[in-house]
């Protein structure tokens, strides 16, 4: 979902503040939440779609106030109460007062019939997708063409591991996308790498018509169960 989380590309939030040699953690309760958070994770208890998606589900003025691990325990907790592990009055209790949790979000999705495989040098499209639900894709990349050039392990598909839906491993692509083609008249020459879940991505020809490519004849599309 397009929320306050995807600042990729966006202005009007400064320069980005950088300390060298920071400390990883500034409070005992980070290393806690933390803590919590990989437990949660190793147990089974979370993945790590939903444990995003619940940090993008904040109410936008909390989460662009919260530092990182307040939005990281944000989003655990808000997994915890709503799989039924505690409760809000537990966690209202425990914190003398409202704790907030994450706000409900919009329903998960299975891949597209039609998606296809691609090789380094495919010239690709990312689809004008606008999903209610978890979704890995940059808002800035969207509509945008590029190169692919390389290809990573298979992973489950996060618009639908988020959401508890089953859908089938698919590898990302890094993408290399032109600056003057994502930000026109708004940035220097430059080239941006972005990896890309292969259903976010439609085939190009040299003519620029979208098309499939490089699926497996022996093999049919098919969707999700």
């Amino acid at each position: 979902m397009d929320g306050v989380h995807d600042l990729g590309g966006k202005q009007g939030f400064g320069s980005v503040r950088f300390v060298k040699n920071a400390a990883v953690f500034h409070h005992d309760w980070e290393l806690r939440a933390n803590a919590l958070y990989a437990l949660c994770a190793r147990k089974g208890l979370i993945n790590m779609d939903e444990y995003r998606h619940a940090i993008e589900r904040m109410e936008p003025r909390h989460y662009l106030a919260a530092s990182y691990y307040e939005r990281s325990l944000t989003g655990l907790a808000s997994l915890l109460v709503e799989k039924g592990f505690a409760s809000t009055e537990e966690l209202n209790a425990l914190a003398g007062g409202l704790f907030p949790l994450a706000l409900p979000g919009g329903p998960g999705r299975s891949q597209p019939q039609d998606r296809a495989q691609f090789k380094p040098g495919d010239r690709v499209c990312v689809r004008s997708d606008y999903v209610s639900g978890h979704v890995r894709m940059p808002a800035y990349i969207r509509g945008k063409s590029g190169v692919v050039i390389s290809v990573s392990p298979a992973y489950p598909f996060p618009d639908a591991h988020a959401h508890g839906l089953s859908a089938d491993d698919e590898p990302t692509y890094d993408v290399r996308f032109q600056a003057e083609e994502l930000w026109p008249e708004a940035s220097e020459p430059a080239m941006v790498h972005v990896g890309v879940f292969e259903s976010y991505l439609l085939a190009i020809k040299p003519c620029g018509e979208p098309a499939q490519a490089h699926t497996p004849a022996s093999e049919s599309l098919r969707s999700a169960p």
